[in-house]
C-alpha cells in the first residue's frame, strides 16, 4: 500500500514537473512564435493588432520583398557577410582559445598566475568598458571601415573559451603528456595528437557560442562599419525601419527570422556536444 502511494506521489510530482515546464517554455519562447507568425502579417496588422498571434490574411511575399533588401543589395549579401564575419571569428576563437588554455593547463612560465588572473578579469569587463578605447587603437591603425576590427580579437582568445578548454585539459591524465614526450612527441604533437581528440566537446561548445555570438553582434558592426556592402544581417535588419517614411515590418520579421535558421540549425546538429561541454566543465579540474 505504502509503495502505490509512493509511486502515485511520485508520479503526481512527475506531471507537475512536466506542465510546469512545458508552461514555462511556451513562455520564453513566445516572442520567437510571435515574431515568426509576423512575418505573414502586413505592417499595418502588426501594429494595429499586435495582441493577435495569428495573422487574417497570410502574406508570404514578405519573404520575397524582404530578401530583395534595400537600395540595390539583396539579403543574400548581408547573409554571406554573417557567415564571413561570423565563420572567420569563430574558427580564430576556438583555435587560440585552446592554445591558450593547452599553456596555463600543462605549461609552467613566470608570471603564469598574474596572466591568468588578468584572463579571469577580462571575462568580467563588459563591453561599454572597453568599446571607446579599441576604437581608438583601431582607427589609429587604420582598421576602422573594415571587418578587422570585428574579427582579429577573436584570434586573441576569449575568456570563457579559454576557461572551457582548460578545465577540460586539466581533466586529462597527466600521464598520456609523459608517456608521449617518452615516444618523442612534442608539446605541439601532444596538443595536436592527444588533447584536441579528448577535448572535442569543449571545442564543439566554444564554436557554437562563438558564432552565436558574432552571428547577433549588432554593436560592433554599427561602431566600425560604414558602407552597406559590409553589413552583415544583424546591422542591416535595422535598415527596414525608417521612421520618416514608413517602416515595412513584415519584412523586417521575415528576414529576422530567415536570421534564426543558422542558429536553430547549429542547436539541432550539436546539441549533444553542447551539453556534454557545459556540464562537464563543471566536474573536471
Amino acid at each position: 500500500m505504502e509503495m502505490n502511494n509512493y509511486k502515485a506521489k511520485r508520479k503526481a510530482a512527475s506531471i507537475a514537473y512536466h506542465i510546469f515546464t512545458f508552461g514555462f517554455a511556451i513562455v520564453m519562447i513566445y516572442p520567437v512564435i510571435w515574431m515568426i507568425l509576423s512575418s505573414f502579417k502586413g505592417s499595418n496588422e502588426i501594429m494595429r493588432t499586435a495582441q493577435n498571434l495569428f495573422p487574417s490574411q497570410w502574406k508570404f511575399e514578405n519573404y520575397a520583398v524582404g530578401w530583395k533588401g534595400f537600395a540595390g543589395y539583396s539579403f543574400s549579401l548581408f547573409f554571406k557577410n554573417s557567415f564571413i564575419i561570423a565563420g572567420t571569428a569563430t574558427v580564430g576563437a576556438v583555435i587560440s582559445s585552446a592554445l591558450i588554455g593547452y599553456g596555463f593547463a600543462r605549461c609552467n612560465f613566470k608570471g603564469k598566475s598574474f596572466w591568468f588572473s588578468c584572463m579571469l578579469l577580462s571575462m568580467m569587463l563588459p563591453f561599454q568598458v572597453i568599446m571607446i578605447p579599441q576604437y581608438i587603437l583601431f582607427n589609429k591603425i587604420g582598421w576602422v571601415g573594415s571587418y578587422l576590427p570585428i574579427i582579429m580579437p577573436y584570434f586573441l582568445g576569449q575568456g570563457f573559451f579559454i576557461f572551457l578548454n582548460l578545465q577540460f585539459i586539466k581533466g586529462i591524465p597527466i600521464e598520456l603528456d609523459e608517456a608521449a614526450k617518452i615516444d618523442g612527441c612534442s608539446i605541439y604533437t601532444i596538443f595536436t595528437k592527444i588533447i584536441i581528440p579528448l577535448i572535442k566537446p569543449a571545442l564543439v561548445t566554444s564554436a557554437i557560442f562563438a558564432f552565436m555570438w558574432k552571428w547577433e553582434d549588432f554593436l560592433s558592426s554599427l561602431i566600425y562599419l560604414s558602407d552597406p556592402v559590409k553589413y552583415p544581417v544583424a546591422y542591416a535588419l535595422k535598415l527596414f525601419s525608417d521612421p520618416a517614411s514608413g517602416s515595412d515590418w513584415g519584412a523586417m520579421f521575415a528576414m529576422a527570422t530567415l536570421s534564426l535558421v543558422p542558429i536553430f540549425v547549429i542547436f539541432l546538429t550539436m546539441q549533444k556536444y553542447l551539453v556534454e561541454g557545459i556540464a562537464s566543465t563543471g566536474i573536471k579540474g
